[in-house]
Formats: C-alpha cells, sequence, structure tokens
C-alpha cells in the first residue's frame, strides 16, 4: 500500500520520519520492554518525555518564562468555556468573529458572563478578517478572543487585532507551529495538536503566569481551572501521554528542519504554487480575500456542485484525498499543513490542471 497525499483539515498529516520512528517504538521505548502506551504517566521514562516535549516547544517558539505549557485534555473546545471560567474577573469579554469556532466560543462564553461581538466577518460567509485597527473595545473586558487562522474558511490574521491593552486571547489550532510568533503579545495561546501538530485528543494552552489565579468563577469544576494543572505539571490526572509523546517526536522533527523560520519559508513556498494556479484558472477559483488567505487551509471550488463532486471522487482515485471542502463552504479545501511536503501540493495542481482541460 504506496501512501496517499493527504489534505485533511485533521487529524491530518503527519512527518513521514516521525511516524516510522514511533513505529520502531511501538513494541519497546527505548529499551523499556513496553511501548509508551503501556507507561505509567508516573514513571521517570515518561517524566522526560513530557519535559523534553515541553522543552521543545519552549525553544521552537522562544516561550517566555512567565509563561506556562499545559498538555490538556478536550481539545480545543473544551477551551471555550474554561478560558471565561478562569479570566472573567469582571464578566465581560470582547470576541473577534471570523470562522465557524470563533463563533462557537463567542456562543459558549455567553453563558459565563457578558460578550460582546466587537467585529465579524459573517456578512461574506467569513471570507475575510476584518480590519483590527481601531474596535470598540470595552473597557471593563476581560480579555479580546480571536481564532487566528480559520479552518473552515482559510483565513488567517496577518496582523493582530489592537486590543488597546487588553489581554489578547488565541485559537491558534490550525495555524500553530507554521511560521515564528511572538508569544509575548498573548495571554493566552492555544491549540489542539491534531491539525498541525500531531495525533487528535489535547490541547495546547500556552498561558501566561498573572492570568492562573485561584479565583476562577463559582462552580468552576477543579479539572476546569488552569491552576489545578500548572500547579501539577500537566499530571493532575492522566493526562494523553501517547499524545504528548508523538507531539515531541514532531517538535524534535521541526527543529531538525530548521525551525519556524525554515517552516513558514516553506509554507509560503507551497500556498504559492497553490493560489498562483487558482488565480489563473478558469475552472476553479479561491473563496477567500487575497489580503486575508491563509498558508494552511486553502478553500477552492469550480461553482457547480456536481463538478466539485466530481472532482473530489477523482482526485481520491488519484491518491489526493480529503478535499472536500466543509459543509458550510462547499467545493473544496486544501489543508497543507508543515508535514505536507511540496510535492503533494505539485501533485494537486498537476492534477487540477488535467481536470480542467478534460472538463472545459
Amino acid at each position: 500500500m504506496s501512501r496517499v497525499y493527504n489534505f485533511s483539515a485533521g487529524p491530518a498529516v503527519l512527518p513521514e520520519p516521525v511516524l516510522k520512528e514511533v513505529a520502531d517504538e511501538m513494541m519497546d521505548y527505548q529499551g523499556t520492554g513496553m511501548s509508551v502506551m503501556e507507561m505509567s504517566h508516573r514513571s521517570p521514562e515518561f517524566q522526560k518525555i513530557i519535559d523534553d516535549a515541553e522543552q521543545d516547544l519552549r525553544d521552537l517558539m522562544n516561550i517566555p518564562d512567565n509563561y506556562k505549557v499545559l498538555f490538556l485534555q478536550g481539545g480545543a473546545s473544551q477551551q471555550f468555556a474554561m478560558i471565561p471560567m478562569n479570566l472573567m474577573k469582571n464578566g465581560v469579554a470582547d470576541y473577534i468573529v471570523t470562522g465557524q469556532w470563533a463563533k462557537k466560543a463567542y456562543q459558549e462564553a455567553q453563558k459565563y458572563g457578558k460578550v460582546n461581538k466587537i467585529a465579524s466577518s459573517e456578512d461574506k460567509t467569513f471570507s475575510y478578517i476584518p480590519d483590527c485597527s481601531d474596535l470598540p473595545i470595552s473597557p471593563d473586558a476581560d480579555y479580546v478572543y480571536i481564532c487566528e487562522n480559520n479552518t473552515i474558511y482559510g483565513t488567517k490574521f496577518k496582523t493582530l487585532p489592537n486590543t488597546k491593552g487588553k489581554t489578547l486571547v488565541a485559537d491558534v489550532s490550525s495555524c500553530f507551529l507554521s511560521e515564528p510568533v511572538d508569544v509575548t503579545k498573548y495571554g493566552i495561546i492555544y491549540g489542539g495538536v491534531q491539525k498541525n501538530i500531531g495525533p487528535a485528543g489535547m490541547v495546547i494552552v500556552i498561558i501566561r503566569e498573572d492570568l492562573i489565579t485561584e479565583d476562577a468563577l463559582p462552580g468552576t469544576p477543579t479539572m476546569l481551572t488552569y491552576k489545578t494543572h500548572a500547579d501539577a505539571g500537566s499530571l493532575y490526572n492522566t493526562p494523553n501521554a501517547y499524545c504528548i509523546y508523538v507531539c515531541g517526536k514532531v517538535f524534535k522533527w521541526l527543529k531538525a528542519m530548521g525551525g519556524l523560520e525554515e517552516m513558514q519559508r516553506r509554507n509560503i513556498e507551497k500556498a504559492k504554487i497553490l493560489y498562483d494556479f487558482l488565480d489563473q484558472s478558469k475552472l476553479f477559483k479561491g473563496t477567500v480575500e487575497p489580503a486575508s488567505r491563509s498558508l494552511m487551509n486553502v478553500p477552492f471550488v469550480t461553482g457547480d456542485k456536481d463538478m466539485d463532486a466530481k472532482f473530489v471522487k477523482e482526485a481520491k482515485a488519484a491518491g489526493l484525498v480529503n478535499l472536500k471542502g466543509h459543509r458550510t463552504v462547499g467545493g473544496m479545501r486544501a489543508s497543507i499543513y508543515n508535514a505536507m511536503p511540496k510535492e503533494g501540493v505539485e501533485a494537486l495542481v498537476a492534477f487540477m490542471k488535467k481536470f480542467e482541460e478534460e472538463n472545459a
């Protein structure tokens, strides 16, 4: 069985060297005589795995000492509640709604306080990022929330919003580790790992220490307070040990590849191949305003539902899988995360050219 080019939005493609290494260690992790899947999370062997993973992530992102790195369960969606539960001291938060996940976070936060939608791109099916240079930030807002890269709609904040001194909270699930980032601009930066870092089942939260307090909202479960996990080094309960192990391998792979500057260079190069084709194609067209285009998720359409379905079916037969777009957009979407090789994007464009010629 030869491997396909997997354009899934998540769970998504992982680096082949990592998969091979994990396979080699499946039965016996470094002479322990067992798999990491079977290993106690309280063992010295696992403690080294989680410590190394955290240190490598800190190195990659230049995470300052006054930020904690938490490996948590519940996915990014659990953060939609955890953030207001822990941060809403004044009971007010401002949300910028640029896609499905920001919208869900905005709706969830309303259970815990007064939530203001201070900007949105819903008027044009989330096909752009609104101007966030001078927003009506609430004077008593506890934080300002964004989803930085919109997996479904293929948009990305190129400039962070002007929060006028308020704490910025960002969901970076689908652009995590795709480019260098200044962590100090955020109070919390978090993401589900299943798109650009590892297997499904975990979220990484990078949180500034002053935001980790005892006084979460009344009734907040022990498991949903950041302090619980920060104090226990992400080992308060049994964590997603195997996922942490695989993510740690991906961090080492990223370092070996040259770090986030090199990943950004590669990602720009890959995305350009696809966007350049879309911009000149007679059949296919991108759905995002050029200034807001994501490097990670590229949605496109033919304008004909039957033609879209034919394309997805024939692409799959050619070894280009998971290209069907999200149901709210339709058409196609190519997710071209860090682990997608340039050859995969070139193969997709070559197939698109062939398909266009045959269906002109």
